[in-house]
């Protein structure tokens, strides 16, 4: 049987940007600070219909500009978070076999009728090979998130999340949907897109991907944003929390990134850190343990995911501080204080002059 499923007109409200700085505009609208390359890069992205590969570490942003862009355009976002086993099964489609033998029941006691008649069980066994059930039918099929893209009347937002954690042999099956934009079911034959999906891969480099995948999409290299576009970015996804705070945290991540830790903080663990501290400060809590290169454990235990790279932070700031011949206190804390502490001062200064 070829079922064959014709791409369609896009619908109306199928939204697609006439520039890059309405891009850049729109994405802002849904908090997301894009760099100027990387806009150009998903307008052309978009405008010549080709998938998009974002490449670089963790936190800085790849994922959360799928998300952007879906809810920016008006397209549902798809997503199939990739893992390391993951199968045709549940990256394009699987058949529901529970409801396909329910079925079969329903038609045995009529097969049986309808096989009396044959006098020979291989009579009976050729006519039931022509007899058509229904088993594979666009009724019994699921569609996992390749093939719900391809199937879906509605445009779409198709992200395939940290590619890389996958093996070559699960890039090559998503080769058809990058490339022809269609997914072919051997019992029914090929479905070819209804609308025309944006397509966001994104890997964290933790290896290499084929040339085969990579020469059918747009690539672009994500890095963490520079000093003042992270404070804007903060700035941005948590306005209540001070400048002079969020700068104090910025600054603080990107001396951790400069050390070999095996996890770097990512720009969402910025943001929830320039949280805490200015809650901690507001509520007046104490230190909550021994400082740690002047800054409270709790902060650095936001930023710092891994007892090994706390370790190393520990000797690295230490060391740093020693270098710099600055004075510490008993208590270990530097002479400018913590984070934490200056958010505190600051925040009694406010209320000082509301007085």
């Amino acid at each position: 049987m070829n079922h064959q499923t014709t791409a369609t007109a896009a619908p109306a409200d199928d939204r697609h940007f006439a520039s890059t700085g309405e891009l850049t505009e729109a994405l802002a609208g849904q908090g997301y600070l894009i760099a100027d390359d990387l806009a150009v890069v998903l307008y052309l992205a978009t405008l010549l219909d080709r998938p998009l590969l974002l490449e670089g570490p963790a936190g800085v942003g790849k994922t959360e500009l799928a998300k952007a862009l879906a809810a920016a355009s008006g397209r549902e976002l798809i997503r199939l978070q990739c893992y390391e086993g993951l199968d045709d099964a549940r990256a394009l489609y699987e058949w529901d076999y529970a409801r396909q033998l329910l079925h079969v029941q329903m038609l045995r006691d009529r097969i049986s009728d309808e096989l009396a008649a044959y006098d020979t069980l291989a009579d009976a066994s050729a006519a039931l090979a022509r007899t058509e059930v229904g088993v594979y039918s666009e009724e019994f099929l699921v569609p996992r998130p390749l093939l719900a893209a391809i199937m879906s009347p509605e445009p779409t937002v198709l992200l395939v999340d940290e590619i890389d954690r996958t093996d070559e042999a699960m890039e090559a099956v998503m080769l058809e949907v990058l490339a022809e934009r269609q997914v072919t079911v051997p019992e029914l034959g090929t479905f070819t897109a209804r609308s025309s999906p944006w397509v966001i891969l994104t890997s964290n480099d933790t290896r290499e991907l084929s040339p085969a995948l990579k020469r059918r999409c747009l690539h672009f290299q994500v890095a963490y944003p520079d000093a003042e576009r992270e404070r804007a970015i903060v700035a941005v996804r948590a306005p209540d929390v001070e400048p002079t705070v969020i700068g104090e945290v910025v600054d603080l991540a990107r001396r951790l990134r400069e050390l070999p830790l095996r996890k770097s903080p990512s720009i969402a663990e910025v943001i929830d850190a320039a949280r805490a501290a200015a809650r901690l400060s507001e509520a007046g809590a104490p230190r909550t343990g021994e400082p740690i290169g002047g800054q409270d454990p709790a902060l650095m235990s936001l930023l710092v995911k891994f007892g090994t790279d706390l370790d190393h932070v520990r000797r690295a700031f230490a060391g740093a501080d020693a270098a710099a011949g600055a004075p510490v206190a008993v208590d270990g804390s530097s002479p400018g204080g913590t984070v934490t502490e200056r958010a505190f001062g600051a925040g009694r200064a406010r209320s000082a002059a509301r007085r």
